[in-house]
């Protein structure tokens, strides 16, 4: 089956940007919010985003009116029946997840493709909740934020993923423009199964004494050539996303590098979320572009 709609659940961060990239890649693109409040939300975020390529000439106004055009938002989940495949990005929750699969299991056509962009739940749980003939034609889809401009995606098979979909699945990434790397459906997959342990090393090296948060910083910048240290690359990621990972990769795997130091547990239950909260390990209160490091063992 030749995937030509393409049905995104969620229109925040993620999914906008997913809806973003299926739209200007060709695909109709048809994206499901809660409220009509969000769908608003999430498609003036896109218009914004498409407008800043169009004033650096990566795409032409034409264009930018012919991606936008391909681009509706509703908030019933009956109007993705006649999608080829539908991306979730919705709340890293899994029961709210199942819920969600099981309803839309019951309202697409069999054919029809299920992918989750789940950073860490597992692939194999979520597809549970659907009938056994859907099992076959469910994959993660792991994208990068932002995702109109990170060119990586995770195609993440389950053991019962049917061969011939995957295939499929991966030429779908390189049609959206993305390289394409393949995993299975372990806790973190690729990316983060090793970012992870390395976010949490970092805390661990402050908590005791290596150094402090701009030096830990500014060795892996110049030592190693990163474009960002741990502690700025947390606060930019969410250290509260951070922390629920890193919760579910312990559960799976029992290991201490996956468990969160308490440091991260603290600054967590204080709502030092990163950037989002205005403070993390650096405070942005003041000064977005210049953040002084916060005071924190």
């Amino acid at each position: 089956m030749e995937i030509k709609k393409v049905g995104v659940l969620g229109c925040g961060l993620m999914g906008s940007g997913i809806a973003q990239t299926a739209a200007t890649a060709g695909f109709e693109t048809i994206v499901r919010e809660v409220s009509g409040e969000l769908c608003e939300k999430g498609l003036g975020g896109i218009e914004k985003s498409l407008g800043k390529f169009a004033e650096k000439g990566t795409i032409t106004a034409d264009q930018q009116k012919e991606i936008r055009a391909r681009l509706t938002s509703t908030t019933s989940l009956d109007d993705l029946a006649d999608c080829d495949i539908i991306i979730e990005a919705i709340i890293e929750n899994l029961e709210t997840k199942r819920e969600t699969y099981a309803q839309l299991d019951k309202i697409c056509k069999p054919e029809t493709i299920f992918a989750s962009n789940t950073s860490s739940i597992s692939i194999t749980e979520m597809m549970t909740a659907t009938s056994s003939e859907r099992q076959q034609r469910f994959i993660g889809l792991h994208f990068f934020n932002p995702v109109p401009l990170m060119k990586l995606v995770e195609v993440v098979r389950t053991v019962l993923t049917d061969e011939a979909l995957y295939e499929q699945a991966i030429e779908f990434g390189k049609q959206l423009g993305k390289v394409t790397v393949r995993a299975t459906d372990r806790s973190g997959f690729i990316v983060n199964r090793l970012l992870v342990p390395y976010m949490l090393d970092a805390i661990r090296a402050l908590e005791e004494g290596v150094g402090n948060i701009v030096d830990i910083d500014n060795a892996m910048k110049l030592g190693l050539n990163y474009p960002m240290g741990p502690f700025t690359l947390g606060d930019f990621v969410g250290l509260d996303t951070t922390y629920y990972i890193a919760e579910i990769m312990f559960n799976e795997y029992r290991e201490k590098r996956f468990a969160p130091p308490p440091l991260l547990k603290r600054m967590v239950l204080a709502g030092l979320y990163g950037r989002k909260s205005g403070r993390g390990f650096y405070d942005y209160t003041k000064d977005a572009r210049n953040p002084t490091p916060m005071n924190l063992v």
